[in-house]
């Protein structure tokens, strides 16, 4: 889950780059693309990237 949101907040930061838009400082496209990295960094370290389901055993 958390890889897909970060693969979001890249094809955002590129529009954001690539159609020049001018966004207020907080939101630019390095701002957008370093929160898509760290979303990235936390689904590789194993946080919120599977669901474990209990069974009986």
């Amino acid at each position: 889950m958390l890889a897909i949101i970060s693969a979001v907040l890249f094809f955002i930061s590129f529009l954001i780059n690539a159609a020049d838009i001018s966004t207020n400082d907080t939101f630019t496209s390095t701002n957008v693309m370093l929160l898509g990295l760290t979303l990235l960094a936390l689904h590789l370290a194993g946080i919120g990237s599977a669901w474990t389901v209990r069974g009986r055993r």
